[in-house]
């Protein structure tokens, strides 16, 4: 390495359905010097909105178009019919596209990547991109919260589970994005030696209010206003909506607000009109400027997820400045502090969140102080530094190789 960038750039491929990330770190890979190319379903013109240039995509346009319309389909045997179509279809474009060339790393998403992983004609090292826990612990965790519910909910499908199981034994390294992540998977029988750990990041600048409203949180907190709390991300009972709707009902609702910004699933539609009827604003999709404003306006950020591989939402919450309450089932142990800046439950601990926004209303002073030293010193990691981490695993494992075949 010479000044912190490799001795010769990269050749990577990025192999993404969707967005996901995957956009953020390939710009950020390309600016470090390295030889991108990033396969997607969206649009050129889509991408070059994030930054990455035209010329470094390769787009199966057809395949995100399908998909749109795949979702929206009213049964669930053909949308789980659609999805072994196009997962397939997608990897098998992929591959035809990467063997093309010689990689130096294929960064493939789960779900999508077996195509790839089994091809004897793609050429280079192969990293899995699991964004969620071990899917047969995300399968698990997700039928027992419908079996509490009593409801059918958004879970993977048993096809899934089986092909993203092949796809973890084919893979060289897995890469998951947070410690809980990697300990599910570990938990499943996968070698820690072939886990690769990569915390996401934030732009900061696009979350991070000004002095002032800072400043305005700190007054409405010590006046002792209703504390303000936000919830980002689809309403769903992924998302803890259950255990909100028990949390809503056991708070003053004249000392604690609520609102909640994301889609409506339609497994939730029901809790989310009970929410509305108990004072909760449930906002729906926002667009980014606007959701900015909303951190800004909150003094709680509550991530009560039963199950996230990462939460993004807690990344922009640091970058906003506010406190985050969130369960052990995400990122959040690796990057709150328990009574610090901010406070870990379990998944599914009701009574634990109760006790936190109790303590938040009656402890002013030193909530106020909490949302200071968040604002002061809470800044998330940016997108520059993800990839410069993912330039150093990816570098280990080329060299790591090629001094095994010496």
């Amino acid at each position: 390495m010479a000044g912190g960038r490799p001795l010769r750039s990269l050749q990577i491929a990025i192999v993404a359905h969707g967005r996901f990330h995957a956009f953020d770190l390939a710009r950020e890979l390309i600016a470090r010097g390295h030889d991108v190319t990033l396969l997607t379903n969206y649009p050129r013109w889509a991408v070059t909105r994030f930054g990455v240039p035209a010329s470094s995509v390769k787009s199966f346009v057809a395949h995100g178009a399908v998909t749109r319309l795949a979702g929206r389909l009213p049964s669930v045997a053909r949308r789980l019919s659609a999805e072994r179509r196009l997962h397939r279809m997608f990897g098998r474009w992929a591959e035809r596209v990467l063997r093309q060339r010689r990689w130096d790393i294929v960064h493939c998403w789960s779900g999508a990547s077996e195509e790839i992983l089994l091809s004897k004609r793609v050429v280079g090292h192969t990293v899995l991109m699991r964004g969620s826990s071990h899917i047969a612990v995300q399968a698990r965790l997700l039928a027992d919260e419908a079996r509490q519910a009593g409801v059918a909910i958004d879970r993977p499908s048993p096809w899934m589970v089986a092909r993203e199981m092949r796809e973890y034994a084919q893979a060289e390294r897995i890469l998951v994005l947070s410690t809980f992540a990697r300990q599910t998977f570990i938990d499943e029988g996968t070698s820690d030696d072939r886990l690769m750990v990569l915390p996401l990041g934030a732009d900061a600048s696009a979350f991070r209010p000004g002095p002032d409203a800072a400043a305005g949180r700190a007054r409405r907190i010590l006046a002792r206003e209703p504390l303000r709390v936000l919830l980002c991300g689809a309403v769903s009972f992924r998302k803890g909506v259950r255990h909100v709707a028990r949390l809503v009902s056991e708070v003053d609702a004249t000392r604690v607000q609520f609102t909640w910004v994301g889609a409506v699933l339609p497994e939730a539609a029901a809790l989310a009109a009970q929410l509305r009827s108990r004072g909760v604003r449930v906002m729906g999709h926002v667009p980014q400027q606007r959701l900015s404003a909303l951190y800004a306006e909150a003094d709680v950020f509550l991530f009560p997820t039963i199950e996230d591989g990462y939460g993004m939402v807690l990344a922009q919450a640091q970058a906003a400045g506010l406190p985050a309450l969130a369960t052990t089932h995400s990122a959040a142990p690796d990057v709150i502090r328990h009574g610090d800046n901010g406070w870990l439950v379990e998944s599914g601990d009701v009574q634990g969140m109760v006790d936190v926004l109790n303590w938040c209303d009656r402890e002013r002073a030193s909530l106020a102080a909490m949302a200071a030293r968040v604002y002061r010193d809470g800044w998330p990691r940016s997108w520059s530094t993800v990839a410069a981490d993912f330039e150093s695993m990816a570098v280990a494992l080329r060299d790591g190789a090629a001094g095994d075949r010496a």
